[in-house]
C-alpha cells in the first residue's frame, strides 16, 4: 500500500511505462494510475512525446499551430444542453503554474471527465485576486518557460493558451472560461471607460457625492492627469473617451500592452491622482438589498497602503442576512439610475446599451480567439429587481445571459454554467433563484452540495431538491463535490468522510453532472487547519501577510488512499458507463433517505438488464434493505468501496445488502 509520494514514485517507475504505452496506443482514455502531482513533473519534451504518440503527427502538428483552431467534439451541437451531462473539473491555473501544465494534468482525466473549467485567466488586480480583473490581457504568471523555449510559435502567452485549448480539444475535452460582471475597482477597463462604471466621491468617513453622471468628473480628472504627464498634449473628453478606440486610450493612459511594469506604474500614479480628488469606483455588492452604501467607520475597515493612502471599506446601510460589499471590486453599470442616484435606486427601464455591447463583445472576442466551449458565470445569483423576475424577459434582463446568447450566435453549442447556490427566495437574490436562472438561460448551476457535510439531513434534502429542479425546469444543478474557492480551512469539516461517495454519485447518478476542483484527488482530511499552502482557495488571491497569507507554491495533499480509490472508481466507470442508458429522462428517480442512504437503478443501453447503485453518505454504518422490481431475482456485486466479497444474491422483491460502511458505495448487476 502506497502511503506517501516517495513510495508512489517507486511504484510508478515500475508500472508507469506500461500505463503510458496503453494511453499513447489508444487503449485507455487517460494514463491509468498517474498521480496529478507526477504528471506535472513531466518535462516539455515528455508531454510532447506523450501527446504526439496519442494524437498522431497530423493532428498534433495542426493543434500546435496557433493559427489553427481545433474545435471540440461537441462543436456541432445546436445548443448547450450537453453540459447537463458533462462532468467537469475546475482548475485554478495559479496552483499548477501555467496553461501548458493543464495539458499534463489532463492526462489524469478519463473520458467521463470531459469538462475543464479554467478559473479567471486575466491579469489580476488588488491582492492578486483572479476575480478582480485588472485588464483584458492574459495573466503573465501563466506563461510556461519550457514550452516557450521548445516551440518558437509559443513565445506569446496568447499562443500558449490557444495551443493548449487546441490540444485539449484533440484530447476529447471541452474548455470553459469565467465570465465576470465586475472588475478590479481601478482596472484598466475602468479607467479607460469611466462611464461604464459607477463612481462616488469620499471625504474620509463621508460619501459626499454619488450622482449618476459623476463619471464625467472622473473623465476630466483622468485627462488632467494625462496633461501632467505630457504637458504638450491637450485632450477633449468627448473625443478621448467616446471616439478614440479603447486600444488607443489604453496605450495613451498606460503604455504598450507588453510593458507590464510601465502599465502598473502609470495605473498606480493615476489611482493616486484620483484618490486625492476623492474619486473611487463604487464597490460591488452581493445579496439584497444590494444598494445603499455608507463608509464603515470601524478601525478594522481602514487600510493604509504603502503610499499612505487611507482606504475605507463600505457597508450596506440596511443590510440583510447575506449582504456583502466587496471592496476590491466594482460592477459594470448596466442600467441608469433613478432621481440622479439620490437613493441608490437602479432604473431597470434604462439599460445602458453601450455597456452591454462592450461587456458581451469583449467576452465574445475572448471566446473566438481561444475557442472556449462554455462559460462559468460568476455571481450568477445576482438579481437586483426588488419585484423579482419579470414576466417578460428582454435582451437586457441579465448580463451573463447576454454573453451566452451573444457567443451562441457564432458558436451554437456554447453553454452556461451558473455560479448560483440555489438559496431560498430573497436570500441571495430578489425573487426565486431558479426562476432567475431559467430566465437567464443557464444550462447548469453550481448549487450548494459542496457546502454541506454528506449524509446530514440538510445534504439529503438539497439532493432531493436538486433532483426535482433538474426534472421540472430547464436548468440542471450540478452534483458539486468541492470548488476552488471552497478548498478553505473554514470548510475542512465538509470533507472528513464521503469523498468517494460524492464522486461515485456524481459519475453514476445520471441526472446531475459532477463538478470538482483540481487537488481533490489527494486532499487530506484536515481535522485541524493545515498550512495555508495546502488550500487552493488561498491562491485565488495573493496575500503576503495576515491569516490568508501564502508563502511559495501551492502544495498537493498526501491522501494516497483517496487517490488509489479514485483510480479504482475511474477504471470501473470506464467499463460500466458505456453500458448504461445515458439519457437523464430515462433514469428513474433515486431513493434519497434521511439516514444518509441513496439508492437508484440504471437500465443498460439495450434495456435488457439493470444496475443497482447504493451509497451511504452517513458517517455511520447503515443496514441496507431495498424493494426492487419483481422482474429481478438475482444481484451480482460488481464494485464496492470499501471492498466487499463478490457474491450473487437471490431475492424476491426485497433485497438485503447487509451493512454498508460510512462513505461506502456499491454497484450490483440485476438479473
Amino acid at each position: 500500500m502506497i502511503n506517501n509520494y516517495a513510495e508512489y514514485q517507486i511504484w510508478w517507475r515500475e508500472v508507469g511505462h506500461h500505463a503510458l504505452a496503453d494511453y499513447t496506443e489508444g487503449k485507455t482514455s487517460c494514463v491509468v494510475g498517474l498521480s496529478p502531482q507526477r504528471a506535472l513533473e513531466y518535462s516539455a519534451v515528455e508531454i510532447t512525446s506523450i501527446l504526439h504518440g496519442r494524437l498522431g503527427t497530423k493532428v498534433f502538428q495542426q493543434a500546435l499551430n496557433p493559427k489553427n483552431s481545433i474545435e471540440s467534439h461537441l462543436a456541432n451541437r445546436r445548443d448547450g444542453n450537453w453540459l447537463k451531462s458533462c462532468n467537469t473539473v475546475g482548475i485554478n491555473v495559479r496552483t499548477i503554474g501555467s496553461f501548458w501544465n493543464v495539458l499534463k494534468y489532463a492526462l489524469t482525466l478519463p473520458d467521463h471527465i470531459r469538462g475543464i473549467h479554467l478559473l479567471p485567466i486575466w491579469e489580476p488586480g488588488v491582492v492578486g485576486s483572479l476575480y478582480g480583473m485588472a485588464s483584458w490581457n492574459l495573466n503573465w504568471e501563466f506563461l510556461d518557460g519550457e514550452a516557450l523555449r521548445m516551440f518558437p510559435q509559443l513565445r506569446s502567452l496568447e499562443n500558449q493558451l490557444k495551443v493548449t485549448i487546441n490540444l485539449l480539444h484533440a484530447m476529447g475535452k471541452v474548455v470553459g472560461m469565467d465570465v465576470i460582471p465586475h472588475t478590479d475597482r481601478y482596472g484598466e477597463m475602468v479607467l479607460a471607460n469611466p462611464s461604464y462604471f459607477e463612481w462616488l466621491r469620499r471625504d474620509d468617513l463621508t460619501i459626499t457625492d454619488h450622482r449618476e453622471n459623476l463619471h464625467e468628473d472622473v473623465e476630466i480628472a483622468i485627462l488632467d492627469w494625462l496633461k501632467l504627464t505630457d504637458p504638450h498634449k491637450d485632450f477633449d473628453p468627448r473625443h478621448f473617451f467616446y471616439e478614440r478606440p479603447e486600444a488607443d486610450r489604453l496605450v495613451e493612459l498606460f503604455g504598450a500592452p507588453g510593458d507590464y511594469d510601465l502599465r502598473v506604474e502609470r495605473r498606480v500614479n493615476l489611482v493616486d491622482y484620483l484618490y486625492h480628488q476623492g474619486l473611487e469606483s463604487v464597490p460591488a455588492t452581493m445579496a439584497p438589498p444590494y444598494r445603499g452604501l455608507e463608509v464603515d467607520p470601524s478601525d478594522q475597515a481602514l487600510t493604509i497602503d504603502d503610499a499612505g493612502h487611507r482606504w475605507r471599506d463600505y457597508r450596506i446601510t440596511k443590510p440583510e442576512s447575506m449582504s456583502r460589499v466587496f471592496g476590491p471590486l466594482t460592477r459594470y453599470k448596466f442600467y441608469g439610475r433613478r432621481d440622479d442616484n439620490r437613493d441608490w435606486a437602479i432604473d431597470f427601464d434604462r439599460p445602458r446599451k453601450q455597456v452591454w455591447d462592450y461587456f458581451t463583445e469583449k467576452y465574445a472576442e475572448q471566446c473566438a480567439k481561444f475557442g472556449f466551449d462554455f462559460m462559468r458565470g460568476d455571481m450568477s445569483h445576482v438579481q437586483m429587481r426588488p419585484e423579482g423576475v419579470p414576466q417578460e424577459i428582454g435582451p437586457y434582463y441579465d448580463p451573463l445571459r447576454a454573453v451566452k446568447l451573444r457567443i451562441a450566435e457564432d458558436r451554437p453549442h456554447f453553454a452556461y454554467f451558473a455560479e448560483s447556490f440555489l438559496a431560498p427566495p430573497g436570500v441571495m437574490a430578489y425573487g426565486d433563484e431558479v426562476e432567475h436562472l431559467v430566465a437567464s438561460e443557464a444550462d447548469v448551476t453550481l448549487g450548494d452540495l459542496q457546502s454541506e457535510v454528506p449524509g446530514t439531513e440538510r445534504f439529503q434534502h438539497l439532493l432531493t431538491t436538486y433532483l426535482e429542479i433538474a426534472e421540472t425546469t430547464e436548468v440542471t444543478p450540478a452534483f458539486t463535490i468541492i470548488t476552488g474557492d471552497k478548498d478553505d480551512p473554514r470548510f475542512d469539516h465538509f470533507h472528513h468522510h464521503g469523498e468517494i461517495a460524492r464522486l461515485f454519485t456524481g459519475f453514476f447518478l445520471g441526472k446531475l453532472p459532477a463538478y470538482f476542483s483540481l487537488g481533490f484527488e489527494l486532499r487530506d482530511r484536515h481535522f485541524e487547519p493545515a498550512p495555508n499552502e495546502k488550500y487552493t482557495k488561498l491562491y485565488v488571491f495573493q496575500e503576503r501577510t495576515g491569516p490568508k497569507a501564502t508563502n511559495g507554491r501551492w502544495q498537493w495533499g498526501s491522501n494516497f488512499t483517496l487517490l488509489r480509490e479514485m483510480h479504482k472508481l475511474h477504471r470501473f466507470a470506464e467499463n460500466i458507463l458505456p453500458k448504461l442508458n445515458g439519457a437523464p429522462d430515462k433514469v428513474p428517480a433515486p431513493t434519497v433517505g434521511s439516514d444518509g442512504l441513496v439508492c437508484w437503478t440504471r437500465a443498460d443501453a439495450a434495456g435488457v438488464e439493470a444496475y443497482l447503485f447504493v451509497v451511504n453518505f452517513a458517517a455511520q454504518d447503515r443496514p441496507v434493505n431495498i424493494s426492487l422490481d419483481p422482474a429481478f431475482s438475482r444481484a451480482n456485486l460488481l464494485f464496492a468501496l470499501p471492498e466487499a466479497q463478490p457474491a450473487e444474491l437471490t431475492f424476491s422483491g426485497d433485497l438485503s445488502l447487509g451493512v454498508i460502511a460510512p462513505g461506502g458505495v456499491r454497484c450490483y448487476q440485476l438479473h
